[in-house]
Formats: structure tokens, C-alpha cells, sequence
């Protein structure tokens, strides 16, 4: 909406008085009993850490062993030689992971929000971080909530899709009494949550919840808890190992007892000779071979902007049977686009050439109906749409701007934009929402309402989101100057236009990756949380079965 001037908005024709929110000094009294508002996450490891990760496997312990031996044997040499192979092998870990930790880092602190909160009375911007509990946060489009809070004033629509794998952005509707359990109550329709993205709205809300105790952060919690385990490679290596070092040893202990007493030789001789078998035996250059292996793998992963923070991650995504990925952004682009029309009978594909003229009134008020500088991924999308099929036509209207707008209301799930036009009080009405919503604002016959349920339906059906647009037009009063205007968009009288239908679209790689992975063995399970018809047509569409 950046690109609109400023409206009035229905029921907020009256400017109240900024709020004090808190003082600075309660801030910081908050800030220390709660600690910063930071998502939890597992603690990076230090250089010593990992140095004795790697000398713990029993791989190292062979070679840490078997450069001992030699060492009191007197061969330097051969001991130099195996244990430099131990300080290859860690230098190797050491610089992969230590890479891979500081730019996790550096990507964290780019993503790290800020927040615009109401302080001592007055706006103030703060870190992120710096945010507590009873801070009065205001909302615009493209804010990143900083931490889980109630909506108290304004009406936002915020994308979510961090935490529920939805593109499609939910609206949020104000209440004034602050509820300390809005935190915990998922499903309240004025609960936000840190890390979603406010997409259309302006509004302000109260912190409920910072960091850890956050929705997003009891997320991070559980991943930071999680217990690294032994890779297969590893305890097969380990096994390997343990196995070769009782043959050794077995068969060492046999030479020794056969040079000592069969052969009559020293038993200090006898030992050298056991020894020696059992270094021959032991395969020290295993370890070193895995390992540089694994970080060439993890190397030609960063080439493909793949971060891996520990080696032996690399060897268990080679060997994955089954792959479950997200739809919501993985298999789709998480950005929506028309897809499909319907005004009347008449049906439009958006992949034909041509929009034909039946479909431009359609178009035309979709666009009116939607800002010209939208941050909602389906705003965005019809804003492409017209923009792309009606430029140079006489239905877009990129000067108009509206006089008022009703937003969504928890019973009418539809907005209206009041344009003037060149007749006195008289103005234009484009409103577009949810299908049901503007059948019932053109009072439409029930016959009429059940065929655009069905088309509805069927689209859904067929995986788009869909949007019901009209028309109307609002002569004021002539009597009086400054005739209110009317308080419900049920007050107007509509016509109803047609159906917008919405999808967000698969990426256009996904289909050959999917094909790839299958001839490698490797089955493809798609998770989401979307209607299971949504699902079955991206699934379709992707060649998914």
C-alpha cells in the first residue's frame, strides 16, 4: 500500500491519542529477569570440542596407538608418519566445521530483526533482542513479529508459513483485553508469532512472550536438545576396528608364542615380531581416506550453497531411502499467481495468450480492489496479473486513489475500496474475499449461490485458492455536507463479477529433481498441512504419486 495515499478506514475515522507503553526503565528491569529475546540454539563448539570429538573415534585411537608404538620402538619415522596423518585428519574437521559455524552465524545476525515499539510515549526502533514482555509493538507491512504478542488495535494479515508450511497469509483481528494464555492459544484470532511476516495491515500489539518461551522458539528448544548420533559409517568403522584390532592382536599373541617358544628366539625379539604383524594388519590409512572423501563431499555441497556443519552428515544424506519434504516453498515457489477465471459460464486458463473482453470488468475491479504496492502474496499475484494483461486498456486506474476502505471484519471476510468518481457524491465500489462472503454482500437467490459453491469447489479441487469480486456504486446523501458514510459494507449494494483463482506454483525444477531422485532409489514423500485436494494437485503436477 505504499503507493496509495493516505485513507480513512471504516470505524477509525477518529485519531486516539498514542499510548505510553512502557518506560524505559521497566524495560530494562524486564530485560534483565527474562534475558534477552533470543531463540535458543545449540551452542556452537569450541576448537578444543571438536579436536577430541575426532580423537575419540576408534579410527584415531588406532592410529594414536599405533604412532606410540613406534615412537617407543624407536622408529620415529613411521610414528611421525601415522600420527601426522591424525593431524591432517583433524585439521581437515577443524576447518570444514569452524567454516560452516561462522557463516551460520553471519546468517543469523543479517536475519536478526529489529522492532518499532511505543516506549515513555513515543515511537523508539530497538533491536530485536532488546524486546520484553508488555512491549506495544507496531505493525506494518513487511515487519518480521519479533516475539509472540496479542493483537490489541488494527487489523493485520500476517504469513505464517514458518510455522505451519501455509502460503496463504491469516487475518488477524484485534482484541483490546490482553490475555496472558494468547501465548499458549494457537488458534486465537489475535495471536501472533515471532519469526511471521505481517503482509498487509497496520496495527499494534502487546508482547506476551519472548525467546524460548516463544512458538517458534519452543521449536528451537526441541532442536537444540536434540542428541547427535553415530553416523552408520561410523559404527561400522568402529566395529571394523574392534574386529581387526582382536584379529591382530589374536594373531600377534600366536607369532610371539610360536618365535618365543618353538623357535627359541628372545622373548623381547618374539614381541617385535608380534608387533610388527599387527601394525601390518591394522589399516591406518583408512581414516584419512574417509575423511578427506567427506569433505570433498561437503565441499562440492557448498558449491551448491549447502552448508554442512558436521562431516559425517555427508555420508547419511548419501545414503537416504526415503525423503519427506515440505510443499509450502520446497516443491512450490511460495509466491502466488492467477491461475484460472470465471465470470458468468465463461472459464479462462491464465496460460492462454489472449484475455478476452467478457473478463476485463473482472480483472479491472480485482485490481481496484487491491493496493497498488501490495506486500500479499495474492495481492501481488492480481497486481501482475492486470497489470500484465489490461496495460494500455482503459481498466487500469494506477491514479485513482481510494476515498475509504472497509477492511475484513470477523463477519463479513471481504474489503471494499470507495473511489470518487467525476459525478458528485457518487463513488465506485470494488471489493473482492472469500466467495461466500460476496455472494451474500450481492444478496444472491440461493440457486445462484450453489452454482458458485460448486465452481468453487471444483477449483479448490483442482488446488487454487479462490476469490469472489464485485461491484457496486454509492450515491451519498444530498442532504447535509459530511453525510456519514455508511458503517457495514452490507449497507452497499453489489454485483457480483466472477471467481479469482489463485495457486502458488510448483518450481519449475522440481519435476526432474523428483525424477533424479527416483532413479537413485530414493522415494519422495510430500508433507504438508494443506487440503488434501491443494495436495493431490501439486503432487499431480510435480509427478508425485
Amino acid at each position: 500500500m505504499a503507493s496509495d495515499k493516505p485513507r480513512t478506514v471504516a470505524g477509525q475515522d477518529r485519531a486516539d491519542p498514542m499510548p505510553a507503553g512502557l518506560s524505559t526503565v521497566e524495560a530494562a528491569a524486564r530485560l534483565t529477569r527474562d534475558g534477552p529475546n533470543l531463540l535458543p540454539g545449540a551452542t556452537p563448539k569450541s576448537a578444543w570440542a571438536i579436536v577430541l570429538g575426532v580423537l575419540r573415534e576408534p579410527m584415531f585411537l588406532m592410529l594414536l596407538a599405533a604412532g606410540g608404538i613406534y615412537l617407543l620402538l624407536g622408529d620415529k619415522g613411521e610414528a611421525l608418519f601415522l600420527l601426522g596423518f591424525v593431524f591432517v585428519v583433524i585439521g581437515i574437521t577443524l576447518a570444514q566445521e569452524r567454516k560452516t559455524q561462522r557463516a551460520l552465524e553471519s546468517l543469523r545476525d543479517l536475519s536478526a530483526p529489529r522492532a518499532l515499539v511505543i516506549r515513555d510515549g513515543r515511537e523508539q526502533r530497538i533491536a530485536g533482542r532488546d524486546v520484553v514482555v508488555g512491549d506495544l509493538l507496531v505493525l506494518h507491512e513487511g515487519d518480521r513479529i519479533p516475539a509472540d504478542a496479542q493483537l490489541v488495535s488494527g487489523q493485520v494479515d500476517v504469513d505464517e508459513s514458518l510455522l505451519t508450511g501455509e502460503a496463504v497469509p491469516v487475518s488477524k483481528l484485534p482484541d483490546p483485553v490482553v490475555h496472558p494464555a494468547t501465548a499458549t492459544d494457537k488458534d486465537h484470532p489475535a495471536a501472533l508469532f515471532a519469526s511471521t511476516v505481517v503482509t498487509k495491515g497496520v496495527g499494534q500489539a502487546v508482547v506476551v512472550a519472548t525467546g524460548a518461551r516463544t512458538a517458534v522458539g519452543g521449536i528451537g528448544a526441541a532442536l537444540a536438545n536434540t542428541a547427535e548420533v553415530d553416523s552408520g559409517l561410523q559404527r561400522a568403522s568402529a566395529k571394523l576396528i574392534r574386529n581387526l584390532t582382536l584379529i591382530a592382536l589374536a594373531l600377534a599373541l600366536s607369532l610371539v608364542l610360536l618365535n618365543w617358544l618353538w623357535d627359541g628366539r628372545t622373548l623381547l625379539e618374539s614381541l617385535l615380531s608380534g608387533i610388527a604383524l599387527a601394525m601390518a594388519i591394522l589399516p591406518e590409512e583408512i581414516p584419512v581416506i574417509l575423511t578427506v572423501f567427506l569433505a570433498l563431499g561437503a565441499w562440492r555441497l557448498s558449491k551448491s550453497k549447502v552448508l554442512t556443519r558436521r562431516v559425517p552428515a555427508v555420508e547419511a544424506l548419501g545414503a537416504i531411502t526415503v525423503l519427506a519434504v515440505d510443499k509450502t516453498g520446497t516443491l512450490t515457489q511460495n509466491r502466488m499467481q492467477v491461475a484460472e477465471l470465471i465470470a458468468g459460464e465463461e472459464h479462462f486458463d491464465a496460460d492462454s495468450a489472449d484475455l478476452p473482453e467478457i473478463f476485463h470488468t473482472l480483472v479491472e475491479f480485482a485490481l481496484l480492489a487491491t493496493p497498488l504496492d501490495p506486500f500479499d502474496p495474492m495481492e501481488k499475484a492480481i497486481q501482475a496479473f492486470g497489470h500484465a494483461r489490461l496495460t494500455g486498456t482503459e481498466h487500469v486506474h494506477d491514479d485513482r486513489s481510494p476515498t475509504r476502505q472497509y477492511d475484513l471484519a470477523p463477519d463479513i471476510l471481504a474489503m471494499t475500496r470507495v473511489f470518487a468518481t467525476t459525478r458528485p457524491e457518487e463513488y465506485t465500489l470494488a471489493t473482492k474475499g472469500a466467495p461466500e462472503a460476496i455472494a451474500d454482500l450481492c444478496h444472491l437467490p440461493a440457486p445462484e449461490r450453489a452454482a458458485i459453491a460448486s465452481e468453487v469447489e471444483s477449483m479448490a479441487a483442482r488446488g487454487l485458492r479462490v476469490l469472489g469480486v464485485a461491484r457496486g456504486t454509492w450515491q451519498a446523501p444530498t442532504e447535509g455536507e459530511g453525510a456519514p458514510w455508511p458503517a457495514s459494507q452490507h449497507d452497499f449494494d453489489f454485483v457480483f463479477l466472477g471467481l479469482i483463482g489463485l495457486i502458488d506454483p510448483p518450481r519449475p525444477e522440481v519435476p526432474a529433481a523428483i525424477a533424479e531422485c527416483r532413479a537413485a532409489g530414493v522415494r519422495i514423500v510430500m508433507m504438508t498441512g494443506d487440503h488434501p485436494a491443494t495436495a493431490r494437485a501439486i503432487a499431480a503436477q510435480v509427478g508425485l504419486s
